[in-house]
């Protein structure tokens, strides 16, 4: 068993940090876009959002077991584009094949209810704080003569994106942290957290109120720091990068915001795995446990701890999971 994952930044084929919330952000978009609307439609988007995130899940829970250092197979030997020889861990197809070999193809959607809940309550939440705090619509802005105005409408934006989904993040994030713990339990094998009801009851008794926000501090920072570093670092280059006068400058600028997307998501793919390791740590599971993660004081702790090892961009790539030359250090 390999028990270090790739510790190099995202190669080819990386998976990066997913934007703020979970894979059904874009159907919660959407739903926040289309007006207040009638019931009907908002139980449309919630089906829609359920679709996206169960279709996602495997995905999702292969990278959690990576994130976590689980590597149940060896390493394969492959070339690089220099054609020099490197060791290469499995990538997702050959280690979801495996969860398939233990656990059967239902085992790919183990920790997948609470996962659920956890979308429908991020959509609600969304949902509800937009209607008791709209946000007053602005005229759109785009030539450089208006820049300070075009700012200023970025900020507003942004900021109230910012409220909806630090209150989305916060009411969703108990359901996150038992869906992390139900589906880390692959590992040892374990049976602890097998209901959420149940589960909440364990970690009441367990760990009090708080246990149900471990994590939630650097997952909130990961989303105010891809948020604000998206929409600023678009705004920007739209303004002073993209002539007016360039026949495709409308085209650009409507893809401008989500390749930025693309590169922030990568920067910010540490607070993510920190966030989902904390999640886990020292919680009774041998995945939250020596040898596979030692107990951290704290997030910052934790994020001291992989940045030495080189492990900060752990579970990042799904697809060319190269094996690097990481050295261990002890923890102070």
């Amino acid at each position: 068993m390999v028990g270090v994952g790739p510790g190099a930044p995202p190669e080819a084929g990386s998976w990066g940090r997913r934007p703020p919330q979970s894979s059904s952000q874009g159907v919660e978009a959407a739903a926040l876009g289309a007006g207040e609307g009638s019931a009907a439609t908002e139980a449309l988007f919630l089906a829609l959002g359920a679709g996206v995130t169960a279709l996602s899940h495997p995905l999702f829970y292969v990278k959690l077991l990576i994130q976590v250092g689980h590597e149940p197979l060896p390493p394969t030997v492959g070339t690089n584009v220099l054609g020099r020889k490197v060791f290469y861990l499995p990538n997702f197809f050959t280690y979801a094949k495996h969860i398939v070999q233990v656990d059967g193809k239902r085992g790919l959607f183990r920790g997948l209810s609470p996962r659920l809940m956890s979308s429908a309550v991020s959509t609600l939440s969304r949902g509800s704080v937009k209607k008791v705090f709209p946000l007053e619509e602005l005229e759109h802005v785009s030539s450089k003569d208006d820049v300070k105005t075009s700012l200023r409408k970025v900020v507003k934006e942004t900021s109230h994106e910012m409220v909806m989904q630090c209150v989305s993040r916060v009411l969703s994030h108990p359901l996150h942290v038992i869906s992390m713990r139900c589906m880390v339990q692959f590992v040892g094998r374990e049976v602890k957290y097998s209901g959420v009801l149940s589960s909440i009851g364990k970690i009441f008794r367990e760990e009090g109120l708080l246990g149900f926000f471990v994590g939630l501090i650097p997952h909130l920072l990961g989303d105010v720091v891809f948020l604000w570093g998206c929409n600023l670092l678009a705004h920007f280059i739209n303004a002073y990068l993209v002539d007016d006068s360039f026949s495709q400058a409308l085209a650009v600028r409507s893809y401008t915001k989500f390749v930025m997307g693309i590169a922030v998501s990568m920067l910010t793919y540490p607070f993510l795995l920190v966030g989902d390791l904390m999640a886990v740590n020292n919680c009774g599971l041998l995945a939250g446990l020596p040898p596979y993660s030692p107990v951290f004081k704290s997030w910052i702790h934790c994020w001291r701890y992989l940045s030495m090892q080189g492990q900060l961009f752990r579970g990042s790539s799904l697809l060319f999971r190269r094996i690097s030359t990481a050295s261990s250090f002890s923890i102070d």
